[in-house]
């Protein structure tokens, strides 16, 4: 009897041990996401509603992107609308779902050598920290906020990548680690705002430009294909899903603060591309 017992203790314990290896997922986010605080606050409400545990992968948007194609991940959440549409039109994503926005900032040191305070767009800002030759911090690692920033560059007739000389740095890295370069250097640098709100180490830093229409930053989820990667957690991916845009979620994103400015709008409602 005492063998029997067991047997069936262990029978139950191996199939609780099964659901808990199926209830786990992987998403890549990008670095700007985590470095707002905001996942530390919604996984744990995420395994207590859906039993799910969510591993994130915090990467830039192209490497995000990169992991989906290759199916390491089940879903990505980033912030680069063009690359997530090509990635559901290549079949790598299920559809694109939009979950929230805020947006992108330009910091400098407070002396403000290059004078962008008072620029009437973010293109004309770049323009003259570009002619006075001040020190600017690029990510320069692929992510969403990079590939907006050369953007911007290009729309003012620029190329620092190219023709940057000394006063243009690429740090390579996350969005943490390249405000922590700029503030070292005193330098001017791209980010989004929930990130330098999260910032501890802002030095002589401080928030120099903002309000330009085209510094709107979306968020968008995307699940990965399963008819791509097989092995993808679909069901799981779903779920987490439309808990991300029910209104508990929605209402969390958007009360989120940190010193009393909220970082994130909730606006999910949009549904792209579903395949």
């Amino acid at each position: 009897m005492k063998f029997r017992s067991f047997l069936m203790a262990f029978a139950i314990w191996l199939m609780t041990a099964t659901v808990t290896v199926a209830d786990e997922m992987k998403m890549a986010v990008t670095t700007s996401f985590h470095n707002s605080g905001l996942s530390d606050i919604l996984v744990p409400e995420i395994k207590k509603d859906l039993g799910i545990d969510v591993h994130l992968l915090v990467v830039g948007t192209g490497q995000a992107l990169k992991l989906g194609r290759a199916g390491d991940v089940d879903a990505i959440l980033v912030h680069s609308r063009k690359p997530e549409e090509e990635f559901v039109a290549q079949g790598f994503g299920m559809h694109r779902r939009e979950i929230m926005y805020n947006d992108f900032i330009l910091i400098g040191p407070k002396t403000d050598e290059a004078g962008i305070e008072g620029a009437k767009t973010a293109a004309d800002a770049l323009a003259a920290i570009a002619e006075k030759g001040a020190v600017f911090v690029s990510r320069g690692d692929d992510s969403g906020t990079h590939r907006k920033e050369l953007a911007l560059w290009k729309s003012a007739g620029l190329d620092p990548e190219k023709e940057g000389g000394q006063w243009y740095r690429a740090s390579g890295s996350g969005m943490g680690a390249t405000l922590n370069t700029a503030s070292a250097m005193n330098g001017y640098v791209f980010a989004d705002r929930a990130s330098w709100l999260n910032f501890k180490n802002k030095g002589e830093l401080e928030l120099l430009f903002s309000g330009d229409p085209v510094l709107f930053n979306q968020y968008a989820y995307l699940p990965v294909n399963p008819e791509k990667h097989p092995h993808v957690k679909k069901e799981l991916a779903v779920k987490l899903e439309k808990w991300l845009v029910s209104p508990k979620a929605q209402k969390m994103i958007g009360e989120y603060e940190i010193a009393g400015q909220q970082l994130f709008v909730p606006n999910a409602g949009t549904l792209d591309s579903d395949s």
